[in-house]
C-alpha cells in the first residue's frame, strides 16, 4: 500500500510498500495508544531498558511510598568485554573451520586423493560463493536506492539530510566503497568483514556520546545479517564436510590427526552458530527475554552432543551404504520440509523467499532439532527427537549387520555407544537449560496489570492509561540513586545506557500496516530491506527518534524511542 507523509513544508513524500511513514511534526496528533506507556515508572521513555529492569519486580512488592513504583533487583550488567569476546570467538571458529577444511583438502591432493579432494573442496567453496553472492546483493539492497519510496518530502532537512546519507554525490567514495566491498566478497571474506564490523559498530554504541541510537542499530542489523549469513553457510559447508570427513576415516579404517581437528572445526562451527543465531534473534525482540551467556554455553554443548551423535550415525551408515544413504537424507530432507511448510512458518517477506527458507530448514532437520513455529515446542521437540532415536537406531543397526568385522572390531563398539551416550547427553543438557537457564524460565510470576512488563511478557493488553511523563521518584530513593538504578538496567548484547527520559515521540512514525511476526521469526524491519533502509534513512534525516509501529489487532508492540533503547 501506499501512504503521504507530511513533513510540514507542503511537499509530499510518496512512501511505497507496506509501510505508512508520519511526521512528528504534522497536524495529525498521535493518540495515547500510539505510545508505550510504562505502567512501572508512567513514562514512555523506558521502552527497552523498563522491559529488562521489571523483570525483578514482576515478584516483588510494592513499596509504601513508591506510587506504584517498585524496587527492582536486576542482575549485574553484561559487561562489553563479554560482548566482543563473543564476537571474536565466532570469527576465530570461522577461521579455524574454513582453515582446515582447506588444508585438508590440499592435503588430500598431495597423497593423490583426487576424490576426497575434490569432494572436500566441493563442500568449502560452492556454500562460500552461494554465500558472498548473497551478501554482496544484501550489500546492494542496503547501498543503492530503493527505501520505501522517496523521503526528501518527510522534514525540512530532508533535502540537506540526504547528502549524509547518499554517497553518491562523492564519486571517489562511492568507487572506493564498492570497490572494497568486491574484492572482500570476491576474496570470499564477506562474513569476515561483517564480523569485524559488527565489532566496530557495537563499540562504537558504548563509547558514542552523539548519535548512539543510530550506531546500535547499525550493530543491530549487520550482526543480525552475519548470523544469518552464517546459518546457512554453515549447514551448507560444515555439516555435509563432517559427515564426509568421518566416513572417509570409518572407510579407511583409520584417523589422521588434520581429519579429526577439521571435523572437531565443523562441529564447533555447527553448534556455535545455532547458539548465536538463537541468543541474537532473542536480543533482538522486544517481546522476548534476552538469554545469558552461560544459557548460550549451555545451548552450545547441547548442540554439540546431540549433532556428534545424528553425524555419526549418518556416517556409520554412509561408509556402506552410499547409494541409499542418499535416498535416506533426500526423503529426511522431503519430509522435514514439508512438515515444516504444514506448520506454517512467516520469516520472509515474500513467497518465494518464505519456500527457500522452508527447504533450508529442511537441511538443518536432517542435523538437529531447529524452532520455527510460535509456542510450546515440548511436544514438537519430542516428537522429531523420537524420529532422530529410531532413525540412528535403524543407521547404526544396518552398519552393524553389514561391516566387515575384520576390519571394524576395533571400533565397533566404541561407535555404537558414541551415538547413543551423545544423544543421552544432549537430551540432558537441554533439559538442564530448559529448566535452569532457559530466558523464558524464572522464579516470577505474572503480578495484576498494573506492570508493563507482565503485560509484555505474558500477552496482555496494553492500556493506554496515563499520559507519557517523566518517572516518579519513589520516597525511598534519592535523585541520584533513581538515575543510577535507571542506568543500572539489565539490556541486551552492545546495549547502552538509556539517556534522559522524553515526553513524546518527536520523529516520524513508521506505521506498518502488518501484524508483527511472532517469534521465532525476525520482525519485519530487519528482514526487510526496502524498511530497513528507510529507518537508517529517516535517523540521519531526523535528530529526534524513529518510531516503529506494527498492525497487531488489540495487542500493540511498539519500538519507539529509539534513544532511551540506546
Amino acid at each position: 500500500m501506499a501512504a503521504q507523509s507530511d513533513g510540514g513544508t507542503g511537499k509530499t513524500g510518496v512512501i511505497c510498500g507496506f509501510a505508512q511513514l508520519y511526521d512528528g511534526d504534522a497536524e495529525e496528533p498521535l493518540d495515547s495508544a500510539a505510545i508505550h506507556i510504562c505502567q512501572c515508572c508512567r513514562s514512555s521513555a523506558c521502552y527497552w531498558g523498563c522491559r529488562s529492569a521489571c523483570l525483578g519486580s514482576l515478584g516483588g512488592s510494592q513499596p509504601a511510598g513508591g506510587l506504584g513504583v517498585r524496587e527492582t533487583h536486576c542482575p549485574p550488567q553484561e559487561r562489553l568485554w563479554l560482548d566482543c569476546l563473543w564476537i571474536i570467538l565466532a570469527l576465530l571458529v570461522f577461521f579455524w573451520d574454513v582453515g582446515t577444511d582447506l588444508c585438508l583438502a590440499a592435503d588430500y591432493y598431495s597423497r593423490q586423493n583426487y576424490l576426497w579432494f575434490g569432494l572436500t573442496l566441493f563442500f568449502v567453496l560452492v556454500p562460500s560463493v552461494l554465500v558472498q553472492i548473497l551478501s554482496f546483493r544484501w550489500f546492494v539492497q542496503d547501498y543503492t536506492g530503493g527505501g520505501l519510496g522517496v523521503v526528501e518530502g518527510l522534514t525540512k532537512r530532508g533535502a540537506a539530510g540526504l547528502g549524509t546519507v547518499y554517497p553518491g554525490r562523492d564519486r571517489v567514495r562511492l568507487a572506493s566503497i564498492w570497490l572494497w566491498q568486491a574484492i572482500i566478497h570476491v576474496l570470499q571474506l564477506g562474513q569476515v568483514w561483517r564480523y569485524i564490523r559488527t565489532l566496530y559498530l557495537g563499540v562504537q554504541s558504548r563509547r558514542q556520546r552523539e548519535h548512539q541510537r543510530r550506531w546500535y542499530w547499525a550493530m543491530m542489523f549487520e550482526y543480525a545479517d552475519v548470523n544469518m549469513l552464517r546459518l546457512l553457510e554453515t549447514f551448507l559447508e560444515s555439516a555435509p564436510q563432517l559427515v564426509l570427513q568421518l566416513c572417509i576415516m570409518i572407510q579407511e579404517n583409520r584417523a589422521e590427526t588434520l581429519q579429526c581437528v577439521s571435523s572437531l572445526a565443523s562441529l564447533l562451527s555447527l553448534a556455535w552458530v545455532l547458539a548465536s543465531y538463537h541468543k541474537l534473534l532473542r536480543d533482538s525482540r522486544d517481546d522476548q527475554r534476552s538469554m545469558s551467556y552461560r544459557g548460550a554455553l549451555l545451548h552450545l554443548f547441547w548442540r554439540l552432543f546431540t549433532i556428534s551423535s545424528r553425524v555419526l550415525a549418518l556416517a556409520l551408515f554412509a561408509s556402506l551404504f552410499h547409494l541409499y544413504f542418499g535416498i535416506f537424507v533426500v526423503v529426511h530432507w522431503c519430509a522435514m520440509a514439508f512438515w515444516v511448510v504444514h506448520g506454517g512458518t512467516d520469516f520472509c517477506m515474500s513467497k518465494w523467499e518464505e519456500v527457500l527458507f522452508n527447504m533450508v530448514v529442511g537441511i538443518v532437520y536432517i542435523f538437529c532439532w531447529f524452532n520455527v513455529k510460535e509456542g510450546r515446542t515440548r511436544y514438537r521437540m519430542v516428537a522429531y527427537y523420537s524420529v532422530v532415536l529410531a532413525e540412528n537406531t535403524v543407521l547404526t543397526g544396518l552398519w552393524y549387520a553389514y561391516r566387515d568385522p575384520a576390519a571394524t572390531d576395533s571400533y565397533a563398539l566404541p561407535a555404537l555407544c558414541g551415538v547413543y551416550l551423545s544423544f543421552a547427553g544432549g537430551v540432558l543438557v537441554m533439559l538442564i537449560y530448559y529448566g535452569f537457564l532457559h530466558p523464558a524460565h524464572g522464579q516470577l510470576h505474572p503480578s495484576p496489570a498494573t506492570s508493563c512488563c507482565a503485560q509484555l511478557l505474558w500477552g496482555l493488553p496494553l492500556p493506554p492509561s496515563a499520559p507519557p511523563s517523566a518517572p516518579p521518584t519513589p520516597a525511598h530513593m534519592t535523585k541520584a540513586e533513581t538515575e543510577e538504578a535507571l542506568a543500572d538496567t539489565c539490556l541486551p548484547v552492545f546495549q547502552v545506557r538509556p539517556v534522559g527520559p522524553s515526553q513524546r515521540p518527536d520523529g516520524p512514525l513508521i506505521k506498518i500496516d502488518m501484524p508483527r511476526k511472532r517469534y521465532p521469526a525476525w520482525d519485519a524491519h530487519y528482514v526487510d530491506r526496502r524498511l530497513r533502509r528507510t529507518i537508517n534513512i529517516l535517523q540521519y534525516i531526523t535528530p529526534a527518534a524513529v518510531g516503529i509501529r506494527y498492525r497487531d489487532g488489540p495487542l500493540l508492540y511498539e519500538l519507539l524511542q529509539y534513544e532511551s533503547s540506546l
